[in-house]
């Protein structure tokens, strides 16, 4: 091997390269920002590069870039067994499978003959979230078209239980309703809107702070939150989701006169949580006029919207993402083939959940079509290479991309039958996603000529990782 000189213009020969005199942990920082495709053609230039890339360092470290540091929690039990990380990284990118589990709940204590089972009652189109280690159910509405009132709470912590004990909250607000939003900031909820009985539309904003006491168990307090005088139209079936740890972002739904809305406004909150301020943002393009539609953050500046009814009563399949990247507000479409998509007939839908799962991908569940036929499907929406051609420049408006989006994941266990206007959300971990409610096919009763059958039973579905 040729000795090198201080000169940076002499040759090396017989294979030898200044990288190879790289220390190792300098090596590893530079492979952190090279996308997976790259690092697999670096492995193959050299023996020691080969087995440098199939490092379990290196991909404890890749699978914290590519999936977050919840990954980690995976591990916990199974890293006491050399688990190699490397195997993870392909499960998670190559998962197919979810596993669903019908959760049992406990009846209270001293419960006896004739004391009322403290459960939540079957509804539609009520709020579900994840926080502080607590599952939070707020309104809906049930049978007759009334509208719910109530809040409940079970405690999960950071464990998976199979029994839940489901709390009842007394605090008489916010008002009964059904299709109000209400999403996560700051371990806090933020919740607007809503349709109650009567059918009155409403704009009203509330903060719900959960806390969790030793000795006092679970309290959750809601108070008005003070916007000012500029707020969104009143509304229902609207879509809504945190862009950050301090904004809100929602997107049309059903106004006055049951006119379905188009706009787009961002709630920004004062840094105690007491103030907040509405901005619309008006873009073009833009998504068009829809309710029961999802709205997901996927990670950075990027949030999704799918799906939901349009203007014309047809049920929609169209993505469009949301960017706030370089402080600019810009709805992009995100176009796909129907035609390469397996059963992709079976794609468009309403009042079906999306939530972001480990992978930073979506996992959206039920929903019905035009035919109100309810869906009991799981699919996967991977927008990442999406995301990271915008992170790379400006992409073209709009977007279309090339690579696969969606993938149908296959079910095993106790699926739940089909559904929709349920409420679906994610542990800390990406890797539970927890099903309550919606409306579900039943057989027509005579006091129900609708033939509307609300559900109330509470579903755990685990990604499966073969680890």
């Amino acid at each position: 091997m040729a000795t090198t000189s201080s000169s940076s213009n002499t040759p090396y020969t017989n294979g030898s390269s200044p990288i190879s005199t790289i220390a190792q942990d300098h090596l590893f920082s530079i492979l952190l920002l090279l996308p997976l495709d790259s690092i697999f053609h670096f492995a193959m230039t050299c023996k020691k590069f080969r087995n440098l890339t199939y490092s379990d360092t290196l991909w404890e470290s890749l699978c914290v870039r590519d999936w977050g540091n919840s990954v980690r929690s995976l591990t916990a039990d199974a890293k006491q067994q050399q688990f190699p990380w490397k195997k993870l990284y392909q499960q998670i990118y190559q998962l197919d499978s979810v596993y669903c589990r019908r959760l049992l709940l406990t009846h209270p204590q001293g419960g006896g003959g004739g004391e009322e089972l403290m459960f939540p009652r079957p509804r539609a189109s009520h709020s579900l979230n994840f926080v502080n280690g607590c599952l939070v159910l707020f309104g809906g509405g049930c049978e007759g078209g009334r509208h719910l009132d109530d809040t409940w709470v079970a405690y999960v912590g950071n464990d998976f239980k199979s029994i839940l004990k489901w709390n009842k909250i007394v605090s008489g607000v916010p008002s009964g309703r059904f299709g109000h939003s209400c999403v996560v900031i700051s371990d806090c909820l933020v919740l607007f809107g809503g349709i109650n009985d009567h059918g009155a539309r409403q704009n009203d904003t509330w903060i719900g702070q959960v806390t969790v006491h030793e000795a006092f168990g679970i309290t959750l307090s809601w108070r008005l939150l003070d916007v000012g005088s500029i707020v969104p139209p009143p509304r229902g079936a609207h879509a809504a989701c945190s862009i950050d740890k301090r904004r809100m972002l929602i997107h049309g739904g059903i106004g006055l006169a049951g006119l379905r809305l188009g706009d787009t406004w961002v709630l920004e909150l004062s840094e105690n949580l007491h103030l907040g301020v509405w901005e619309e943002i008006v873009t073009h393009p833009s998504p068009p006029s829809r309710s029961g539609h999802t709205l997901t953050r996927v990670g950075g500046n990027q949030t999704i919207l799918f799906g939901g009814r349009g203007l014309g009563y047809e049920v929609l399949n169209d993505v469009w993402l949301f960017d706030t990247s370089e402080g600019h507000w810009r709805w992009l479409q995100l176009l796909f083939d129907l035609q390469n998509i397996p059963q992709g007939l079976t794609l468009p839908r309403v009042g079906h959940s999306a939530n972001l799962i480990i992978g930073g991908r979506l996992l959206i569940y039920g929903g019905e079509d035009s035919y109100r036929h309810r869906k009991d499907d799981f699919w996967m929406l991977d927008i990442s290479s999406v995301t990271s051609i915008m992170q790379s420049g400006t992409p073209p408006n709009p977007v279309r991309s090339k690579t696969k989006l969606w993938r149908r994941l296959k079910s095993k266990g106790d699926n739940p039958c089909g559904r929709s206007f349920h409420r679906a959300c994610v542990d800390p971990s990406g890797c539970n996603l927890y099903i309550f409610g919606g409306m579900i096919d039943g057989l027509l009763h005579p006091a129900e000529a609708s033939g509307l059958r609300f559900d109330g039973e509470l579903f755990l579905v685990e990604l499966l990782l073969q680890c």
